[in-house]
């Protein structure tokens, strides 16, 4: 065991009960914008437009703009988006599919669900995004497309992931779902591969009241496509082309995006000095040796959904339990590798077979990020980790 450093912050008093900190409050976020919120909500019940409205287009308009993307295409959720993705890129039975294994189980299930074949890659250990090298390792004849996750707000390597996309001649999907906002080398997420998929989950850094989901692209045939379907496949009412799905944004949910997506570039302002502080207090309390932080790459832009830390030596586990009894959040993103569930067994991968992918799911430990937390609940979460420390010390 290691020594715990002497220099870790501790309580003033002792005896005062500690602070509870949430590992998310969306409630913090969305009171100040009630009323504005609840304007719009009347206003779309008073319009009766509940579908393809002026909320939805304002919506687009407005996603689009961010991702310097000619289109944007509104849809019901974030796992809808992937499949359009792949649907409107035509991808088929016996088409392979590389994506990361260390995501959320919607990156893979929209492949399985066309009959494709999901060809997990293992991710690089410092930023947990998909390794470029290891695309290349896994192409094909029979790939079709790289399905890239931008994971926990940070880009993947798009340059190299790009290249490989060309020499190759296979469709690059950007899963952009925590990465709203998020940069490489100036460029926004979406605006990268064929198309982007974003969430709007209430979690994510811009989150409804419920799902919703968007696609962005530069091609405008690529738009139609997906605007098709998402409808039906239909183009002219009750007339189809294809066999599309039932996937609309409905104006309830833009309404209410439409207010906070003014607020998301001071959000995601908020989320990066939320991380930087971090930095500073554990850097302070000397706990390096006990927590690897994550950190932001210095050609991307961070926007930090997720504060994601390694817990090494086999320790995140009685981590987590101990803060839990301090009544500290946190969450496991992601506690299985994709390739280890129980659904994707008949893909054949073994233990080790993804060993980044299984190490990061051994020790990944995600605290408190959102925007509105204060300092003094940034200092307790390190003074909470710094007291487990305490305690396996004596107790080693």
């Amino acid at each position: 065991m290691k020594t715990a450093p002497s220099n870790l912050p501790s309580s003033s008093n002792p005896d005062s009960p500690p602070e509870a900190v949430p590992l998310l409050d969306v409630q913090r976020g969305n009171q100040p914008l009630r009323e504005e919120i609840l304007a719009a909500i009347r206003g779309v019940c008073d319009s009766g437009r509940f579908l393809y409205g002026p909320d939805v287009q304002q919506l687009e308009q407005s996603v689009a703009a961010i991702c310097q993307t000619q289109h944007a295409v509104g849809c019901a959720s974030g796992s809808d988006a992937l499949l359009l993705a792949l649907m409107a890129l035509d991808i088929k039975p016996g088409d392979e599919v590389i994506t990361p294994s260390f995501t959320f189980f919607a990156t893979a299930s929209c492949i399985w669900r066309l009959g494709a074949r999901i060809v997990f890659a293992d991710i690089e250990a410092d930023t947990f995004n998909i390794d470029p090298a290891q695309i290349e390792a896994a192409i094909t004849p029979a790939t079709k497309a790289i399905l890239v996750v931008h994971l926990f707000g940070q880009c993947a390597q798009m340059d190299a992931i790009q290249a490989i996309a060309r020499r190759h001649g296979v469709a690059v999907i950007e899963d952009v779902a925590q990465a709203i906002g998020a940069e490489f080398q100036g460029q926004p997420a979406g605006s990268m591969g064929d198309i982007g998929c974003f969430s709007f989950y209430p979690t994510k850094n811009l989150g409804g009241f419920g799902d919703g989901g968007m696609l962005t692209t530069q091609r405008p045939s690529l738009a139609d496509k997906l605007r098709q379907l998402s409808a039906h496949g239909m183009q002219i009412r009750y007339y189809h082309h294809t066999v599309g799905i039932n996937s609309r944004l409905d104006s309830l949910q833009a309404a209410v995006l439409n207010v906070k997506i003014t607020q998301l570039g001071r959000w995601c302002e908020q989320r990066r000095a939320n991380a930087a502080r971090y930095h500073q207090l554990f850097s302070q309390a000397g706990l390096a040796d006990w927590v690897q932080l994550p950190y932001e790459v210095p050609d991307r832009f961070h926007v930090w959904n997720q504060f994601t830390v390694r817990v090494p030596h086999g320790l995140r586990d009685t981590l987590r339990g101990q803060l839990a009894d301090q009544q500290i959040g946190t969450e496991i993103y992601y506690p299985l590798g994709l390739h280890q569930q129980e659904c994707f067994r008949p893909l054949g991968y073994g233990p080790g077979s993804l060993p980044e992918t299984e190490r990061a799911a051994r020790e990944v430990l995600s605290l408190p990020i959102f925007p509105e937390l204060a300092d003094v609940e940034l200092q307790r979460v390190v003074q909470a980790i710094g007291e487990v420390v305490r305690h396996n010390r004596q107790a080693a």
